[in-house]
């Protein structure tokens, strides 16, 4: 068992899930495939209002929809790529839980383009680990895994995960709106997205 702590102060005892294997790994970070035992941690990372605020507006989940929504979708297999398309981040040093990452394909018969993501515990926040996985998974799609673009959406208020997908190498391609069931702060000013082409990243490293 291990102790996890919320910004806070709420202390939760998680299970430290069994090794698996690593998927990624970076000078401070390790991208290893979900496990079912990741569900606490999953639990107390969803139920941080901040963490949430530009998903649902920081509304609380319940341990069933962990379950029965979240976790599959995480353990999801995408054929084209052979691999999954979220991973949980650990802090190479110490093992701890930090969040996950998305590189995942839009569809599951083509993996040309991919969506980028990532939800980092509030603690991790201003470390940059968000620029450093998502830079690594940026260069594991384009060398590893077929992909020839790269897409992220966000809010539009959503500054912060706006300059991670710039510091990851994605540029501005156009803001819209989308319908949201239920409407949170924010919303009403739309969403964006960012891109990357394998041709423009191959050119940046040339």
């Amino acid at each position: 068992m291990a102790r996890l702590s919320s910004p806070e102060g709420l202390t939760f005892l998680i299970q430290v899930p069994k090794a698996s294997p690593v998927f990624l790994e970076t000078d401070r970070l390790v991208l290893r495939p979900f496990t079912d035992a990741d569900a606490p941690a999953l639990l107390a990372l969803d139920n941080d209002p901040e963490v949430m605020r530009y998903i649902n507006g920081g509304r609380p989940t319940t341990a069933e929809s962990i379950r029965e929504r979240t976790l599959p979708r995480l353990l999801h297999d995408h054929p084209c790529t052979g691999t999954r398309g979220f991973w949980a981040a650990e802090e190479k040093t110490t093992g701890t839980f930090l969040g996950w990452f998305e590189l995942r394909p839009l569809t599951d018969d083509d993996p040309a383009v991919v969506e980028l993501g990532y939800r980092l515990n509030r603690a991790a926040w201003g470390s940059g680990y968000a620029t450093e996985g998502a830079r690594a998974l940026v260069c594991k799609g384009f060398t590893g895994l077929g992909a020839e673009r790269v897409t992220a959406n966000t809010m539009a208020v959503n500054a912060g995960s706006r300059r991670v997908m710039e510091k990851a190498g994605l540029t501005f391609l156009r803001a819209y709106t989308e319908d949201w069931p239920d409407a949170i702060e924010g919303s009403e000013h739309g969403e964006v997205e960012y891109v990357l082409t394998r041709a423009e990243w191959e050119k940046r490293r040339a």
